[in-house]
């Protein structure tokens, strides 16, 4: 086992190879015996597989399907599932083109079946043998009075398989206490600690050559962004800080109009269904509108498909939490399934929103979170968005910092080709159960709460 655990990274490589043969080789079956007027007489064969295997490897990438170990189980075997159905689409649509005709769709549709059991059993076969060459990590968590420590300690805790947290200790114990305790482990988290004391915690971590696990806070997001330049001898990160340029302003505003008038058109018997099943659940409004923060903190109204009964907010402002009383019938199909957001759509055409972007919050919200954490405004130097990254690494319930924290790592990183990115893997969000989870009772009454915190 010490010399299979020496060629694991081959082993696993091997693995997904595997995988990927597998999966190509069902698409050639398919290919070959049910659309022969598709196939090529010579060397254009090649060409159409070794466009599928591309096609399917980029996909599966894109949705963390050849994470193995690294996701969970029933998450990558989602991922295989959706980059088949996509794989599977485009290249029917090619093999259209190249036999000149509508070809029967049945045996594609047949082959993705065959091909997701085929991935299942490959992807937990992977997983297996992931987890019988990497052995589980011990690990010290260092921690001071955040409430993000706890939470990603609970986090890592959940994972058995690859993180064990067998002790933790408080800085408050002193630097010396800590240090003899971190000789004692393989790894150590580090949370949300005092800039001095994280500091010589991270250093002394380092040279003893631990591997280190981090809680990242606004000034890491924003470093870990610079590049490198030199100043005669001397080292100096440099961070442009400059935001969108003019260009990527005009090609993300064209690219927002063009695909939010095809989104619009393709969801529109979607659209018209929703807006009669809401007239027949309760006759209230088909629209709710809200204030939201967008760019340089400008107020807007959010349209969105009403899910909730009318009178859902007499009360005050208030999170949906699990088992929402206030949520509508068909809301109950809405929201897991992002459907009540489509009207945004409408949002990005008049520009108060763009398609890919920190999600916008309500103005209550905002106040609240920036009395908490003051960089929680640094999100709205861009468009509020849709999707972001938040909305695909996180849930709904996910905490303002950890949104804040990835709305950031969106804005440094921005390109063009990161939002086509992001709008691709937005497909996977609405059938993740996980992503809609609702906030716990207790933890509804966002402004509220944190008002008492403040006081």
């Amino acid at each position: 086992m010490r010399i299979l655990m020496k060629f694991r990274k081959s082993i696993m490589l091997v693995c997904k190879l595997f995988l990927l043969f597998a999966v190509v080789c069902a698409f050639i079956g398919c290919w070959q015996n049910y659309y022969e007027e598709a196939v090529y007489e010579y060397r254009g064969n090649y060409l159409v597989v070794f466009a599928y295997a591309v096609i399917f490897f980029l996909f599966a990438h894109l949705y963390s399907g050849f994470k193995i170990g690294t996701v969970r189980v029933h998450e990558a075997i989602y991922s295989m599932f959706l980059s088949l159905v996509m794989a599977n689409f485009i290249m029917y649509m090619v093999l259209c083109l190249i036999a000149r005709q509508l070809l029967p769709p049945g045996p594609i549709a047949s082959t993705t079946v065959l091909q997701t059991v085929l991935a299942a059993g490959g992807v937990i076969a992977s997983n297996s043998i992931y987890f019988s060459l990497y052995r589980v990590r011990h690990i010290l968590a260092v921690f001071g009075t955040e409430m993000a420590d706890w939470d990603i300690i609970q986090k890592m805790a959940n994972i058995k398989e690859r993180y064990v947290i067998d002790r933790g200790i408080s800085i408050s114990q002193g630097l010396e206490a800590v240090k003899a305790a971190i000789d004692k482990y393989e790894a150590v988290l580090i949370g949300d600690l005092e800039k001095s004391a994280k500091n010589e915690v991270l250093r002394y971590t380092y040279a003893t050559r631990k591997r280190i696990y981090l809680l990242p806070s606004v000034n890491d997001i924003i470093l870990n962004n610079c590049y490198q330049s030199h100043i005669f001898d001397t080292p100096v990160l440099v961070c442009r800080n400059g935001g969108l340029t003019t260009e990527q302003q005009i090609i993300k505003r064209a690219m927002d109009i063009v695909l939010s008038l095809l989104i619009l058109v393709i969801t529109s018997p979607i659209m018209l269904l929703t807006a009669m099943g809401i007239k027949l659940c309760d006759g209230g409004p088909v629209f709710y509108k809200q204030n939201r923060v967008t760019q340089n903190g400008r107020i807007f109204n959010i349209y969105k498909f009403r899910s909730m009964a009318v009178d859902a907010e007499k009360d005050g402002a208030a999170r949906a939490v699990q088992g929402d009383r206030r949520v509508t019938k068909i809301g109950r199909i809405l929201r897991p399934l992002r459907i009540d957001e489509l009207p945004q759509l409408f949002n990005v055409l008049k520009g108060d929103m763009s398609l890919v972007g920190p999600r916008p919050e309500r103005t209550e919200n905002v106040h609240a979170y920036v009395q908490m954490c003051p960089e929680f405004n640094l999100r709205h130097r861009v468009k509020a968005g849709i999707t972001g990254y938040a909305q695909i690494y996180g849930k709904y319930n996910t905490s303002p910092l950890d949104k804040l924290n990835m709305d950031l790592i969106y804005i440094e990183q921005y390109s063009v080709l990161l939002d086509l990115k992001l709008l691709i893997m937005t497909l996977k969000i609405p059938f993740m159960r996980e992503s809609s989870e609702a906030f716990k009772k207790g933890e509804d009454r966002v402004s509220r709460t944190e008002e008492e915190k403040t006081q």
